[in-house]
């Protein structure tokens, strides 16, 4: 599909004018995509959803104003605001980047990631043949039916396109994180075109099978963003006892198992996540009897565990986003540590801590500080041997490093010399 220019939804001289805080002229000119309300000049009274131009000294863009969320204004184009073209073009730029994984014997992957993909707060999930949208304001609902048009003239074999739906409550709670792990509340899903999909769908990821609930909510039976590192897993963990510590629907631990790890043990406190997990087990041909599942806390569980001695020789956690929000940072990092603390006593000598974090207020050299820290506490030396985030399905523009909120980091237990 050749490159279209945007052409106008609504004449740009009828678009009405947001001039924003002079500091943010270098920051928006490089890409940055987000204009907080604190930096609008004048209050405006406009509805949710309305093109606006914003204007910073001699920069202009068009964005979605927002009256709800503390982000005001998210910035799609620099030309006119988008119109159905557009929006398709940018699908299209998408389906294109996920052309390799296509390739692969993976059909769950993100097929757009909001401001990675250059619509911001909106996301896509491809879960077999089914598109899952999902938007992170307000304002940006009035893409949805353009965006899920344009899914349907990429790929000829999906068979449905379906809006993910929040409460309005829960819309506050993802201002500050819109492009990370969203934990909401149940949701429903609201079908744009074609068909519903089953209750019982499964996906394959890297040749390894998975039931994808998507009427529960959250739950649809793996976190997309770490399918390249449960990879890495199955490849580090051959031989060894694993621990596999907030473990949701055992996606880690089936990697675990088909890499050939002695024993794994997965823990989460979530209802009904033991049945998933072994429902996902029953999918594939790994050995089941090497696992076992325990429902509990798992800060409770790892205490008890170092106080009683128990270890393994790979540890992996994988915590909810204990930071949503920029004032929740403190307590966040605080339960890193301890987490990690906790689960470095529960590790043998040269075992492997493969700890991750899910929030884009916790940076990269802040998540290493902490691991050190946890080191401290746990009186061992923890040597870090490899880095990861996201995967390709996760692009991040240059210009907006609040895109990169994934991380994770193997590390080796070691004794202080």
């Amino acid at each position: 599909m050749a490159a279209q220019q945007p052409q106008a939804g609504a004449s740009p001289m009828a678009v009405p004018d947001v001039t924003v805080d002079l500091e943010l002229k270098s920051r928006l000119a490089s890409g940055h995509p987000w204009v907080y309300r604190n930096h609008v000049r004048e209050g405006r009274r406009l509805n949710s959803g309305q093109w606006v131009r914003v204007r910073c000294g001699g920069f202009t863009a068009y964005g979605l104003w927002d009256a709800r969320s503390a982000i005001a204004v998210r910035l799609f184009s620099r030309v006119a605001p988008p119109d159905a073209a557009w929006v398709a073009e940018r699908v299209w730029e998408a389906w294109e980047g996920r052309a390799a994984i296509r390739a692969t014997a993976t059909s769950a992957y993100r097929w757009i990631y909001g401001e990675g993909d250059g619509l911001p707060g909106l996301v896509v999930d491809r879960y077999g043949d089914y598109a899952i949208l999902q938007t992170y304001a307000e304002s940006v609902q009035t893409l949805a039916p353009l965006a899920a048009a344009a899914l349907r003239s990429c790929d000829p074999e999906l068979r449905g396109a379906l809006l993910r739906e929040r409460p309005a409550s829960d819309e506050a709670d993802f201002d500050d994180e819109p492009t990370g792990r969203a934990e909401a509340s149940p949701a429903r899903l609201r079908l744009l075109w074609g068909e519903a999909p089953p209750a019982d769908l499964v996906v394959q990821e890297h040749g390894l099978f998975f039931h994808a609930d998507l009427y529960r909510g959250q739950k649809t039976g793996l976190f997309l963003d770490h399918r390249e590192n449960r990879l890495l897993v199955e490849r580090l963990v051959g031989g060894r006892t694993v621990l596999n510590c907030f473990a949701y629907t055992g996606g880690f631990s089936l990697y675990a198992l088909r890499g050939g790890a002695a024993a794994v043990t997965s823990v989460d406190s979530g209802k009904g996540l033991a049945e998933a997990t072994a429902a996902n087990l029953a999918l594939n041909p790994v050995a089941a009897a090497r696992h076992h599942f325990v429902t509990d806390d798992c800060f409770a569980l790892l205490d008890a565990y170092a106080k009683a001695g128990r270890r393994f020789q790979a540890l992996i956690l994988d915590p909810p986003s204990f930071a949503r929000q920029k004032r929740s940072l403190h307590a966040a990092v605080r339960a890193y540590v301890r987490i990690n603390s906790l689960a470095l006593r529960c590790l043998e000598p040269g075992g492997l801590l493969i700890s991750a974090s899910c929030t884009s207020q916790v940076g990269p050299e802040q998540f290493r500080a902490m691991l050190a820290e946890a080191a401290t506490q746990a009186q061992i030396r923890l040597q870090i041997i490899h880095e990861a985030g996201q995967p390709a399905d996760h692009p991040v523009p240059a210009g907006f490093p609040e895109g990169r909120y994934l991380k994770l980091v193997v590390a080796r237990h070691l004794p202080i010399p």
